[in-house]
């Protein structure tokens, strides 16, 4: 007789990652998939008395406030949902033994530099969006349980709101677009975190990984390279089906300084991926790979 699937939730079930895992975590167990009306992050009550009800073995974490310029006027509500809820959660997975893995952001350094930041790097953010992030990173490491905290950087998908939607609107609004290029990161398709994810979590259930330490704690996760947002959007449209009757947009590279934004964005997101290769033996697709497969996902919709 086969041993039981374990029991696995989900947050954010309908967010651009979570909708991902959701396709990709059925292979490890059974998935109890939520989203912000079957629990609330904001209301650290109720997420306590949902992970009692529900008594998985693991917890993912994708749900996030995300609205990054506007955490600087909502900083109580970007608080609630990205620290205080993964505290919670975090100290419901230590109180049932749960493994916890939860994604955090390249926004939790200042963007110095031009070297990619590894895990072990000072932080220092810039906004308020970041600083959240980084107390949520925080209190899970105080609660004391198993976890793994995914830091990744300009996530994009198929559906959603994103860069990548937003770009292919614009491009057939407007004649010309004036678009950031001294920002640089990584494109990181969330399909490819999501299967990255189960990836990690297929090595981390196995028995001679239980209580293998070196496969816990904070590990980079982006594809692979880097670009600016400029970049990004040159490689969208290059990329992108435009009916004859439509001119594509000029793509104007400008500094970030003629682009004010209520939040300060970290000119430097570059992360550092060889922790996650090294311990996992996962290195994610090349971005422009990455967002190719994404488009054409896009052109099946």
């Amino acid at each position: 007789m086969s041993a039981p699937r374990p029991r696995i939730l989900l947050t954010g079930a309908n967010g651009q990652v979570g909708w991902e895992l959701r396709r990709t975590l059925g292979a490890l167990g059974e998935v109890a998939a939520l989203d912000s009306r079957t629990m609330d992050l904001v209301d650290a009550d109720a997420v306590r008395a949902t992970v009692r009800a529900i008594a998985p073995a693991i917890i993912v974490n994708p749900a996030a406030y995300t609205a990054v310029d506007k955490a600087e006027s909502e900083s109580d509500r970007a608080h609630a949902v990205n620290a205080v809820a993964p505290g919670v959660l975090a100290e419901e997975a230590a109180r049932l033994g749960a493994l916890l893995v939860h994604y955090s952001t390249d926004y939790v350094f200042d963007g110095s530099g031009a070297r990619a930041w590894r895990e072990d790097d000072a932080t220092d953010p810039l906004n308020v969006y970041g600083a959240t992030k980084l107390a949520g990173e925080r209190a899970i490491a105080a609660a004391g349980c198993r976890h793994l905290i995914f830091r990744t950087s300009w996530v994009y998908g198929a559906r959603g709101s994103n860069f990548l939607l937003t770009m292919r609107r614009l491009m057939r609004e407007r004649p010309e677009l004036k678009i950031v290029a001294d920002q640089v990161g990584a494109p990181t398709w969330c399909r490819d975190l999501a299967e990255a994810t189960s990836q990690v979590l297929a090595q981390c259930t196995s028995p001679a990984c239980t209580h293998d330490a070196s496969r816990l704690g904070v590990f980079h996760m982006t594809n692979a390279g880097e670009t600016s947002w400029h970049g990004f959007a040159e490689a969208i449209q290059a990329l992108d089906e435009f009916d004859e009757t439509v001119v594509p947009a000029r793509l104007v590279p400008i500094p970030s300084s003629d682009y004010p934004t209520p939040a300060r964005r970290p000119l430097n997101s570059r992360l550092d991926n060889v922790k996650l290769e090294r311990t996992f033996g996962l290195r994610l697709r090349d971005w422009r790979e990455a967002l190719a497969l994404c488009m054409e996902t896009c052109g099946k919709q």
